[in-house]
């Protein structure tokens, strides 16, 4: 790679994305560009964010076209050296030792098949489904200048000046890329995802050795050590009988499946076949979580929120244009029944060696689901119990509107502690609700319409709705779920005596 020229690959965006698709390129071939300029957008399965370019210089090339997933750590972007000819990477002379590199900061290193081969097989382990693996992009600490220094020698990497590559027989160097940082051998695993199956299945990885590329422990050892613990360590040569297998019967279920063609089960023609992806994966592995590992149980009641409509309505006259809504009271409602029973705001942990704690919070953080163009998707306010009802109001407007914009953040959407969903929104009286993984609960509002009431003996037409409070089981038993849903029920029945108190 010549030292003139800066490829950026694509980030890990937040919380251990594997994949992002390419909206549009905010850049073109030729254009001149700063430091932490905004170069593309990309769509997540988390939000619509930009990506800045931690390189000032020229683009040189456009990895990608508008509509294309990239997988994170594959190029993004090439950019010259401003001054450079990135036409000529022979052009420019190497800089003299203890000069200052007026580009930000960049790796510079030419790295051997055997790192390239490792990180292409990372990549794909990973999209098996592993966790936060990659760290995020920008300049580091807002630095703008300076050269690179080299890494110092540790077990797998090789202390090398940036501009003179070195290989060393049997150690495998770490490529650090311009804010994308892909391991190199640790403990001879480069997958989180293999280490995890390992100790969930009580396997040492010090006895196997790796069938990877510079011996890495690929998932194939692991799960050949957890059927014949055993046998003898696997080959060194990698094993490829499965795998190209099952990758052959699913391309020619694919193939004979296509749009137009007739399904073998059903008979019918296929109409459409529409990729998971984005949201709506994201939203797939979480729910699909939720229902295998939460062992829910679901308790509802019906409210009159009668005396809450109209302490609203009177509150609006009085300030027409600086009143809550309805979900902001409600959502004080909830924060203080919290606060009275914690167990419904903490989260159920399993460790690795089995064991099983119950986490709770100095705090509540107050997810409320948001349907979007792109999904359903679930912000939270955070620190929401310190908040009143009118700064709650503030709060889920705001984060309504980035939401629906594809702008919110990764910490934006996923740090709630317990989720409120206002469902009545869609016209349904109530829900048996998925709770939102890793949370414990979910309180679900019905739509509110009349109904007849007996109000002190006598029938009377009254506004009613339906709340479903959705538990974990573990975490409680019926007596606190059902004493927190009450809490609620008495706080919009009787909003005025619940807001003096609170």
């Amino acid at each position: 790679m010549s030292s003139d020229m800066q490829v950026f690959k694509l980030p890990d965006l937040g919380e251990g994305l594997t994949e992002a698709e390419l909206v549009n390129w905010l850049v073109a071939v030729g254009d001149e560009i700063v430091v932490d300029q905004p170069i593309a957008e990309v769509e997540t399965a988390k939000s619509m964010v930009e990506v800045p370019s931690p390189y000032a210089g020229t683009v040189a090339e456009l990895h990608g076209e508008a509509g294309q997933t990239l997988d994170v750590g594959k190029p993004l972007i090439s950019i010259a050296r401003a001054g450079s000819s990135a036409g000529s990477p022979a052009a420019a002379a190497p800089a003299p030792a203890g000069s200052v590199d007026p580009s930000p900061v960049s790796s510079g290193l030419d790295v051997s098949s055997d790192v390239e081969a490792a990180a292409e097989t990372y990549r794909t382990e990973e999209k098996a489904g592993s966790g936060n693996v990659l760290i995020g992009y920008g300049t580091p600490g807002g630095v703008t200048g300076g050269r690179t220094r080299p890494r110092k020698a540790s077990a797998g990497v090789v202390e090398s000046p940036v501009s003179a590559p070195v290989a060393v027989a049997g150690l495998v160097m770490e490529p650090s890329v311009a804010g994308t940082r892909i391991p190199g051998k640790l403990s001879a695993v480069i997958s989180p995802l293999v280490r995890k199956m390992a100790r969930d299945h009580g396997v040492s990885l010090d006895a196997i050795e790796g069938s990877g590329s510079s011996g890495l422990i690929m998932r194939r050892d692991v799960e050949a050590a957890i059927t014949a613990p055993e046998s003898a360590p696997a080959d060194a040569a990698p094993s490829r009988v499965s795998e190209p297998a099952s990758v052959t019967s699913a391309a020619s279920v694919s193939a004979s499946d296509q749009a137009g063609s007739v399904d073998g089960r059903t008979g019918l023609t296929v109409s459409a076949r529409t990729q998971v992806r984005g949201v709506r994966k994201a939203v797939a592995a979480n729910m699909t979580r939720s229902r295998s590992e939460i062992p829910e149980a679901t308790v509802w009641v019906d409210v009159d929120a009668t005396a809450l409509l109209e302490m609203r309505a009177e509150l609006k006259k009085r300030a027409p244009h600086d009143t809550p809504g309805l979900l902001a009271f409600i959502a004080r409602f909830v924060t203080a029944g919290l606060k009275k029973y914690p167990a419904l705001n903490t989260r159920f942990e399993t460790a690795s060696d089995g064991s099983q704690e119950i986490v709770g919070f100095d705090g509540i953080n107050l997810g409320f689901a948001a349907q979007t163009d792109r999904g359903l998707v679930v912000p939270s306010v955070r620190n929401a119990h310190g908040l009143s009802a009118r700064e709650l109001d503030a709060e889920i407007r705001r984060l309504t509107a980035v939401a629906r914009e594809g702008k919110a953040t990764p910490t934006e959407l996923g740090s709630g502690t317990f989720t409120l969903n206002n469902y009545g929104v869609f016209g349904v009286d109530g829900s048996a609700a998925i709770i939102n993984y890793p949370e414990v609960a979910m309180l679900g509002v019905g739509r509110i319409i009349d109904k007849p009431w007996v109000v002190n003996g006598e029938l009377a037409v009254r506004k009613v709705t339906e709340l479903t409070l959705a538990f974990d089981h573990r975490v409680c038993d019926g007596e606190t779920a059902a004493g927190f849903l009450r809490y609620v029920a008495d706080a919009i029945e009787n909003p005025g005596g619940a807001l003096v108190d609170m």
